[in-house]
C-alpha cells in the first residue's frame, strides 16, 4: 500500500539529519514505498470546504549538506482529496496560530488522517495534559501573580519557572532558596507572556537525568535518559545536555501504564513524557515529540517503523 503522505514542518534546509525526528519519519515513509510531501503550515488555505496547501514532493537521504532533493515545484495541493496522512510536525510555540492550523487540519477528520490528532493536540497543551496526572508530579503552581509564587517558593525553596507553552528547554530559570531576584524574574515572565506560568519545586536528583520515554499508540517503545551539561541544570539536548541508554524503573512503568490507555483513546499515537529522576513527571509532549533517533542508536530498535505500522494499521 503506497501512501501519499505531507509532512507539516520547519524549513528542511535547516534541520539537523543526525537527530531530527520528522526527518526520521520522512526516511522511514520513503523506505515503504510512500510519497512524501513537504510543505510549511503558513501556506494552509481554505475555501469552500476545501483545505489545500502548497506542497512539494521531495526524496530524502541520510547525507549531510544534500539531504534532500525537490522532485517538482510548489503547487497547491488538496489534503482531503490527494494525500492520506499528514504529520503534524512544525515545532512550537503553541500560540494562535498553531491552535488555528490544528483547527484547519481537524476538518479533514474522516477523510485524511492526521498524526497526531489536531483536535486532540489542542486540548493537550503539553504542561496542561500532565496535570492530569498530577499523583506523579512534583510540587507545582500555575500562575502569574508574584504573590501566589513567593508563598510557593518559601513553601518549597528553591524552584523552576517556565512559560507554560514553551519548548526545548527554553526560558526555564532556577530560583535559589533565598528567592532573590524573584521578583524582577516574575515581572519579565508577566511582560512576555500574557498566559500563568508553570512553577515547580527543584528536583535536585535532575543530575541523575531527565528521562525521555517515547510511546506509539499508548505503548512504550523506549527511552533515553538526558543528563545537563556542564554549568547546566536543564537536561535538554537542544540546551547542551547528553544523552545515555536508560531503562525504565518501576515507578516510571506505573506512570505509562497509567497514561498509555488515554493517549491511544485521543489520538495521540507518537508522543514523548518526561521524568525526572526516574520518579517525577514534568511533561507530556505531544505537538512534535523528539528523541526517537537517540533511542534508536542506543537500542538497535526502529521507532520510525513502530510509527508507521501504527498509522498503516489505522488505515
Amino acid at each position: 500500500m503506497s501512501l501519499r503522505v505531507a509532512v507539516q514542518m520547519d524549513p528542511i534546509e535547516d534541520i539537523n539529519i543526525a537527530g531530527d525526528s520528522s526527518f526520521a519519519l520522512m526516511l522511514a515513509a520513503q523506505a515503504r514505498g510512500h510519497r512524501v510531501f513537504h510543505y510549511d503550515v503558513k501556506t494552509l488555505a481554505w475555501e469552500d470546504d476545501r483545505l489545500t496547501a502548497l506542497a512539494r514532493e521531495v526524496s530524502v537521504k541520510r547525507e549531510e549538506g544534500a539531504h534532500f532533493e525537490w522532485l517538482g515545484d510548489a503547487a497547491p495541493v488538496d489534503l482531503a482529496e490527494d494525500i492520506d496522512v499528514i504529520l503534524m510536525r512544525q515545532d512550537p510555540p503553541f500560540d494562535l496560530g498553531y491552535i488555528t492550523a490544528a483547527f484547519l487540519l481537524d476538518r479533514l477528520q474522516g477523510k485524511t488522517l492526521v498524526v497526531n490528532d489536531p483536535r486532540e493536540v489542542v486540548n493537550a497543551p503539553e504542561k496542561m495534559l500532565v496535570l492530569d496526572y498530577a499523583r506523579f508530579m512534583p510540587p507545582t503552581m500555575i500562575a502569574r501573580r508574584l504573590e501566589d509564587v513567593r508563598a510557593f517558593q518559601q513553601r518549597h525553596g528553591a524552584i523552576v519557572i517556565k512559560p507554560l507553552h514553551g519548548n526545548g528547554g527554553k526560558a526555564i530559570f532556577r530560583v535559589g532558596e533565598d528567592g532573590e531576584n524573584l521578583s524582577a524574574l516574575m515581572e519579565m515572565f508577566n511582560n512576555t507572556w500574557p498566559e500563568p506560568h508553570m512553577v515547580q519545586a527543584f528536583l535536585p536528583t535532575v543530575a541523575k537525568g531527565d528521562k525521555r520515554i517515547v510511546l506509539v499508540d499508548g505503548e512504550v517503545v523506549g527511552a533515553i535518559n538526558r543528563k545537563p551539561g556542564e554549568g547546566e541544570f536543564r537536561s535538554n539536548l537542544a540546551q547542551g545536555g547528553y544523552a545515555e541508554a536508560a531503562e525504565l524503573t518501576e515507578r516510571e512503568q506505573e506512570i505509562c501504564a497509567a497514561m498509555g490507555p488515554d493517549l491511544k483513546r485521543r489520538g495521540l499515537l507518537f508522543t514523548g513524557i518526561d521524568v525526572i529522576g526516574g520518579e517525577w513527571l514534568t511533561e507530556i509532549n505531544v505537538t512534535s515529540p523528539t528523541g526517537i533517533v537517540a533511542i534508536d542508536n542506543f537500542n538497535g530498535t526502529d521507532i520510525p517503523a513502530m510509527i508507521w505500522d501504527a498509522i498503516e494499521a489505522k488505515l
